[in-house]
């Protein structure tokens, strides 16, 4: 779809399913490492505890990458906008960090600095859109969307294996008990092998 602006963009098709799980995937503003600090990715944490709680979400899997997060959910509703989640989780992020830069860093702003064609002007911490949503009804592909989220660390070469990287749920999944977000199950049937 062509915008006034004169740029092509692409309408992304979300699927509010009743039963069907999510598999989301959304970026920082210009892929920038927003997601580096641990502080940053605390408030994430945090984040998406408060939205499962408030939009009735099972948290199956995730992982915080530097500029990059990965999440399988199970809406338990079976009326549900995955919209209303993505923002739930995203909006506490932007604003926490957004503020943080203002009171510490006031110079950084100017690279999260979106000026509108109408004049407002607005600051970005993740990427504009709702990012990637794929709709997961059979659980061998509930299970295969655990195993790349859990690999994601490895395959950047941030950690050597999915445990070592404790920001994602590989640590509960392997059975640790003192982990930084406890899921609230697995995706139904164990895998086979």
């Amino acid at each position: 779809m062509r915008e006034s602006d004169g740029k092509v963009r692409k309408r992304r098709t979300t699927f509010n399913e009743a039963g069907h799980a999510h598999e989301l995937t959304f970026s920082c503003y210009h892929r920038l490492r927003l997601l580096g600090s641990d502080r940053t990715r605390l408030w994430l944490i945090q984040a998406l505890d408060d939205a499962r709680r408030r939009w009735a979400f099972d948290l199956w899997a995730y992982v915080i990458m530097p500029e990059h997060v990965h999440v399988l959910l199970l809406p338990r509703r079976t009326e549900y906008e995955v919209a209303a989640i993505l923002k739930a989780i995203k909006h506490p992020v932007a604003r926490k960090a957004m503020n943080y830069l203002r009171n510490t860093a006031p110079q950084a702003m100017e690279r999260f600095k979106v000026a509108r064609p109408s004049g407002r002007v607005e600051y970005r911490f993740w990427q504009q859109g709702s990012g990637y949503d794929r709709n997961i009804v059979k659980p061998k592909t509930a299970w295969s969307v655990v195993e790349y989220i859990h690999n994601n660390p490895v395959r950047r070469s941030l950690a050597d294996s999915p445990t070592e990287w404790s920001w994602s749920s590989a640590q509960w999944y392997a059975g640790d008990s003192d982990v930084r977000l406890v899921m609230d199950d697995r995706p139904p049937y164990p895998p086979l092998g």
